[in-house]
């Protein structure tokens, strides 16, 4: 018990120190980036910093497999060259044994990335695509958004803010076209002042193309049905674009493991495809075990005492192997978005056979 508690100390450290070297770096390469790109714009040093915080918990969810793999690394290494892992053979303990705590250590940490990261990673996430839109054009941050109800649309401008709500959708990222749209426009003051109503709307360049559509002037003191006006084809300034309003429908990192449930209850109650949010929900769960996966994988080839030789090319390996899995995983996920591969199987299957490959060379490592 009190080895294990050793193995599982060291882990513990050498994972917080190279997670902190590495966020660091990170940290400082968002942060040049994030002045190269508000070079235009009058912001603060302080406003810019506060951008790249919230771009960290992404980051860090991204790079938690890369550190991970170096964590194992580093600990093996140091443990063969100082002869600890001769040692623990020597007392009776099998190297997989001695592999135990940081697997542990590992599903711990990955089951803190999926109920505590990951719904700080969706706020932090919001928040910054929120702050860029309203950098870059202030008032004019535009939202986009499914529930059961159909799509939600709301863009701002000079002239105050619309909220477009759309019973459905269908088209791609180039020929976008909504369904029974209704449009609600509010003066920069706050008040209601005119509603649309359209059969279709589709996205013309800078403008919002209307067929058959009825407006109506929202006036004090005036019945709008009398000055209701019918037009075969309106257009309509805006501030959105095909690109912003299908990324933000695939942004499924803006949402919470906790809110996935019931987004993908919602979307398929209304009819919209669910596969991404599905798939990216069964992604979520299973990283413990692509996390495991990740550690066995650097601890394949480092287990070893460094008099054999061989431990700069041992450590390429694993880093090497490392990124080769971590690259089947997300293509796994792509082919599943994509519906090429059922959703369990794209996000289950690359940790669960990364785990046995690893499985493998270890038991023919420790026992020939």
């Amino acid at each position: 018990m009190i080895l294990d508690l050793y193995y599982a100390k060291r882990f513990l450290q050498w994972f917080l120190v190279i997670t902190a070297v590495l966020m660091s770096l990170v940290m400082l390469i968002d942060l040049s980036d994030q002045f190269r790109r508000f070079d235009s714009q009058d912001l603060s040093f302080w406003q810019l910093f506060g951008l790249t915080l919230l771009n960290a918990p992404a980051a860090l969810s991204q790079f938690l497999p890369l550190i991970m793999i170096l964590t194992t690394i580093v600990l093996f290494v140091g443990m063969a060259r100082s002869s600890e892992l001769v040692v623990t053979r020597a007392i009776g303990r099998s190297g997989i044994r001695a592999l135990m705590p940081p697997v542990g250590v590992a599903m711990v940490i990955g089951g803190l990335a999926v109920s505590t990261l990951n719904p700080i990673e969706a706020v932090t996430a919001n928040r910054y695509k929120a702050l860029v839109e309203d950098y870059r054009q202030p008032g004019s941050a535009a939202a986009v958004s499914l529930t059961g109800e159909g799509l939600w649309l709301r863009q701002g401008g000079q002239n105050g803010q619309s909220v477009i709500h759309a019973v459905n959708y269908h088209g791609d990222a180039q020929n976008l076209v909504l369904y029974d749209v209704s449009i609600l426009s509010y003066a920069p003051e706050g008040g209601p002042v005119r509603r649309i109503m359209a059969q279709e709307a589709w996205l013309d360049g800078a403008d919002w193309v209307l067929r058959d559509a009825k407006v109506w002037q929202l006036v004090v003191g005036v019945n709008p049905e009398t000055s209701a006006r019918r037009h075969d084809e309106l257009r309509l300034p805006t501030t959105l674009t095909n690109e912003r309003i299908r990324d933000t429908l695939s942004f499924s990192e803006g949402i919470s493991i906790y809110e996935l449930p019931e987004t993908i209850a919602s979307l398929a109650e209304a009819g919209f495809s669910t596969t991404r949010f599905r798939v990216w929900l069964q992604v979520e769960l299973a990283r413990p075990l692509f996390l495991v996966a990740m550690v066995l994988v650097g601890a394949a080839f480092t287990m070893r005492h460094t008099r054999l030789g061989g431990t700069g090319v041992a450590v390429l390996t694993s880093v090497l192997l490392g990124f080769a899995l971590y690259f089947v995983h997300n293509f796994a996920r792509i082919l599943g978005e994509n519906g090429q591969i059922p959703v369990l199987l794209a996000a289950w299957a690359p940790p669960v056979a990364s785990i046995l490959l690893t499985m493998g060379l270890l038991l023919h490592a420790e026992d020939g």
